[in-house]
């Protein structure tokens, strides 16, 4: 992990990680994806993900309940930049928030940059252009980290 914090920060970034990654393969389990075959492919748990949210009362939804949700799926999401397009979790200071940090998702772009994204914000941008799309949550997100060539016009 790239991180020029402080030991206990880089401690606090590890362990938030850490977490996102239990909670996303807790997310694969609901859904029928073995750990072992969520270890070699986060996107193996894809479909099911995708037909879970899709069947949602999203209507019926409280705050807990959009709460648990986000949370979920910026797990999912920062899990599978990490471990298929090798960012990394970033502690980034912000004073707006009480927390005073946000957590960023930051990787190398194809034009050999570092880009970062805030998962929770796509995520979010997701919520509100529902029908929820597992795909092109994550297609966005990589957009935004320049980690994927854009599909060609002459397929």
């Amino acid at each position: 992990m790239r991180n020029n914090t402080s030991d206990g920060a880089a401690a606090e970034v590890s362990q938030w990680a850490e977490g996102a990654h239990g909670n996303a393969a807790h997310l694969a389990a609901m859904v029928g994806v073995t750990r072992e075959r969520f270890e070699a492919d986060p996107l193996a748990s894809l479909p099911g993900i995708q037909s879970y949210v899709s069947r949602l009362p999203l209507d019926e939804f409280e705050q807990s309940d959009w709460i648990t949700l986000h949370t979920d799926l910026v797990s999912f999401l920062g899990d599978v930049l990490v471990r298929r397009r090798g960012a990394h979790w970033k502690k980034v200071d912000d004073p707006g928030p009480s927390a005073g940090h946000r957590y960023f998702i930051e990787a190398t772009g194809l034009d050999g940059k570092a880009h970062q994204v805030e998962p929770y914000d796509v995520v979010m941008e997701e919520f509100e252009h529902l029908p929820i799309d597992i795909s092109r949550m994550i297609a966005n997100a990589e957009s935004v980290l320049c980690v994927s060539s854009a599909p060609s016009e002459s397929g």
